[in-house]
């Protein structure tokens, strides 16, 4: 029988592209502030789901409004 993995098993966290790593970081930085969720450099054990979901969320919103501001030029 075919063993199935999630994609979060799979490592759904890693970066396509290395060299971005740094401003990736800068942006859910940036993200968290705008939002007011007290994220800190490190472990973020003290964040509900609900506050880490809503950075991740609003971050893939802010990247998918960007990239479709460009295809659209």
């Amino acid at each position: 029988m075919e063993e199935r993995t999630s994609a979060r098993s799979k490592g759904s966290n890693r970066v396509e592209v290395p060299e971005a790593r740094g401003a990736l970081d800068r942006f859910k930085f940036e993200v968290a502030n705008e939002i007011g969720v007290d994220l800190k450099e490190g472990y973020n054990g003290h964040l509900t789901t609900a506050q880490a979901g809503s950075v991740g969320g609003e971050m893939v919103r802010k990247m998918i409004r960007r990239q479709e501001e460009e295809m659209s030029r």
